[in-house]
């Protein structure tokens, strides 16, 4: 069956009306659920997975906002009081918080917002699992007269979705890691994709900026995977340095992660490298 714009549905974890940290601007963060990476040090974990319906959250939510209906967990909004303690709970990253919104769902929650952002920046989770609804999405957003962002770790391959690049006003790229065995261990995932839509993003014009968490327990990492990006970006867009912090990462990754912010030696030393390479546009986060 042809899906059309108003029959197409995506998992959205949660929507941000304000945002100025995802893209210029003040805008609206659209978060969607799924991720082919694992990665330790991740500050949404319950985005990687879906729902498996075991039931656990139930018993620990403090508003009865959750139900088991026909072998599935229900959440019911109205009654939910935000405390999060089911994502807490939940032993399978994932979340029952999850709406299946169709576009002009979507659109409904941006056009309240529409005279006070620039834009919508799209993210989750991997939001290029939803490359078609994005399509679609664009498209209606484009009418608003707002611009539209993709923030990706780039695990889906971006050059075969040549309509939403060219819908699209810009790609926000992590590069998490530059040593393939490193970014295994990681994110349980291959960069080999990442990489590849590095050069492709910069060859079409796209490449908005790309951001590397700076890793208190792994200098050597770091500095290679500084270098070589650098190497690659020069001056053709910004590098963000984000420093590591501990706030929200999985209990049984911090003692690969460390529970200390990167330092502002070390961001300061990468920073320095970075545009002695020719990213004259490295800034520090």
């Amino acid at each position: 069956m042809l899906l059309t714009a108003e029959s197409m549905k995506a998992p959205v974890n949660k929507i941000i009306s304000f945002s100025n940290v995802d893209g210029p601007g003040n805008r609206t963060s659209i978060f969607f659920q799924g991720c082919p990476f694992k990665c330790w040090y991740c500050h949404n974990p319950e985005t990687i997975h879906r729902c498996n319906n075991c039931g656990a959250c139930l018993e620990t939510c403090p508003a009865s906002a959750l139900s088991m209906i026909d072998g599935k967990v229900v959440w019911d909004k109205e009654k939910c009081v935000d405390c999060d303690t089911c994502i807490h709970t939940c032993k399978f990253m994932a979340s029952p918080k999850i709406e299946e919104l169709e576009v002009a769902e979507v659109i409904e929650r941006i056009m309240p917002n529409r005279p006070f952002i620039r834009g919508i920046t799209v993210s989750g989770g991997e939001c290029m699992l939803h490359a078609e609804f994005l399509k679609e999405l664009f498209r209606e957003v484009k009418k608003m007269g707002l611009t539209c962002l993709i923030d990706s770790n780039g695990s889906i391959d971006f050059s075969k979705h040549e309509e939403l690049m060219e819908l699209c006003d810009g790609v926000m790229l992590d590069v998490k890691a530059y040593d393939p065995v490193f970014h295994e261990a990681l994110c349980a995932h291959s960069n080999h994709r990442t990489l590849n839509n590095l050069h492709y993003l910069l060859s079409i014009n796209k490449l908005l900026e790309v951001r590397t968490v700076i890793l208190p327990n792994y200098p050597e990492e770091n500095l290679q995977t500084v270098t070589h990006v650098s190497e690659i970006i020069l001056d053709k867009c910004d590098y963000k340095l984000l420093k590591y912090r501990p706030f929200g990462v999985r209990e049984e990754a911090l003692d690969k992660m460390g529970r200390i912010i990167a330092s502002d030696e070390e961001c300061k030393r990468l920073r320095e490298i970075a545009i002695s390479k020719g990213a004259i546009r490295t800034i520090i986060v």
